[in-house]
Formats: structure tokens, sequence, C-alpha cells
């Protein structure tokens, strides 16, 4: 069977939709290639290669009460409407290929890199051509964002609907469910990586590193200067660069205590 292009799908799916769950009687309109297709009080014309296409491609079938819509078409319906809403997303999003390295197996993804803020920031290039933010402090902001996140500290933004439970202990006496090795050992990272940016650096960067707000949000919220928030975040997330990767100590050096009469061999000079 021939696949139907690109625009039958969406004439296709506009008679189905018009169709729904009821039958349509049809009937030529006023030329011989277009048909009027009636469903209770509303008619819409369609092209009769259209209808023979649908019936061909078993989307619907026509019997004595008129044309009705198959079990096939709801499928159809279905994949049109992802395959259009994946259409939709790919214009607001900017993708790109990148492999994953997992227990030794290489696994392909597809990555929005648009889809956080910090990714956005990573783009960025100065007058020079050159990133406004350095990889490593990218990388840095990345890693507390997965730390916050793994951590449970982000806060619950829905409804629960869980149903309460009869014979709970009052909340005073209620016991805190225990937390995971891995859990506590996230949180202690991120305080420690706030605690090694400071309070006037940790602040910013947690807003858009983990709480994912823009930069021009933040300085709104904190009645910053434009552009500001820039320089703030980049300075935050060097320092949290050197937290988390800090600079190799330089080699102690030795000494030697000579006895009586030692003299260093300065060789020929």
């Amino acid at each position: 069977m021939k696949e139907p292009r690109n625009s039958q799908k969406g004439d296709l799916a506009r008679l189905l939709r018009f169709l729904g769950n009821a039958s349509g009687t049809h009937r030529s309109a006023d030329r011989p290639d277009r048909v009027l297709v009636e469903v209770g009080s509303r008619s819409q014309i369609f092209s009769r290669a259209l209808i023979d296409l649908a019936m061909t491609d078993g989307l619907v079938r026509s019997d004595e009460t008129g044309l009705v819509a198959t079990a096939e078409a709801r499928t159809f319906l279905r994949r049109w409407m992802a395959t259009r809403e994946e259409a939709f997303l790919d214009q607001h999003r900017q993708s790109e290929q990148r492999t994953l390295s997992d227990d030794g197996e290489s696994l392909h993804v597809t990555v929005n890199l648009a889809e956080s803020p910090l990714a956005q920031l990573a783009r960025l290039k100065n007058k020079a051509g050159t990133p406004w933010f350095d990889p490593d402090a990218i990388r840095a902001g990345e890693r507390l964002a997965r730390d916050f996140q793994f951590a449970g500290l982000q806060p619950k933004m829905t409804m629960t609907y869980a149903p309460r439970l009869a014979g709970r202990p009052p909340a005073g006496q209620r016991m805190a469910s225990p937390l995971s090795d891995d859990i506590v050992a996230a949180r202690i990272r991120v305080n420690g990586a706030v605690e090694a940016m400071g309070p006037d650096l940790a602040g910013v960067a947690l807003d858009i590193c983990c709480f994912e707000k823009g930069l021009e949000t933040v300085e709104r919220e904190r009645q910053w200067p434009a552009r500001s928030a820039k320089l703030m975040l980049r300075t935050a997330l060097m320092q949290l660069h050197r937290h988390y990767c800090p600079p190799a100590k330089p080699a102690r050096r030795s000494h030697t205590w000579g006895g009586e009469g030692y003299r260093p061999d300065l060789g020929n000079r």
C-alpha cells in the first residue's frame, strides 16, 4: 500500500475528524470530482479522490448508513496528532545528537539544547567570539543541578492526590521516612557547594542552575542592573568549579640537615 503524502495525511485527518463517531451521508456535489458529506446538521465538501483513498487505506467504509470511520481511523489520527506535536516542538527546541556510554554500550540520544538556561548560556559568545562562560563553569553548574535534583530539593509544584490514610499519628508525632545514603550524600554536596560559593554568589547559581530561572528574571526579582546577573553567575560558577576541582597543591620542598662541616655541591658554574 502506498504511503499517503503529508498533505494527503492532513486532508485524511480532516475527513476523519469531521466524521467522528457518527456516520455521514455522501452524494455528489456541484462537480463530479467532489463529494458533499453531511453529518447531522453539518456538511462539508471533500474531493472524491480523498474519499477513495480513505476507503482504500481502510480508514472509512461505506454501508447503508453512509460513510463510517473504522477502528484504524483512530490509530491514524493518534499518529497524525503525535507527528504534528513533534513538528511543533521542533520549532521551539534546538536538538543535538550525542553519544552516551552505559556499561560499555554506546547510546545515541537526542538532547534539547534549549531545555535549560545553562544550555542556552553555554552558547553565549563575547566580542572576540569565544564562549562567555568557560566550559568548566558550565559543567560545574550542571553538576550542581544534578545533585540538587537527586537530593529532592526541588519544591513540588503539583497537587498530591494520594488518599489520606485513617489512623495517622498527629503531625508532631510522625516519623520522617529515612533517606537513602545517596540522597543524603547529594544534599551534603549541595550544602558544600553553597558554602564554597558564599551567600552572595550561591543565590544566583541556585536560581539559574537549579530553579532554571532566566537571567532577566533573576535581575528583575533581585532588582539588579541589566546584564549584572550574567557577571555574577560567571563568577559563581568559576568559584564552584574550583570547589569541585581544586588546583593541585605545590609540591613541598624537602630539607636536608647537614652535619658539621657539610658543604653543598654547587657543581661547575
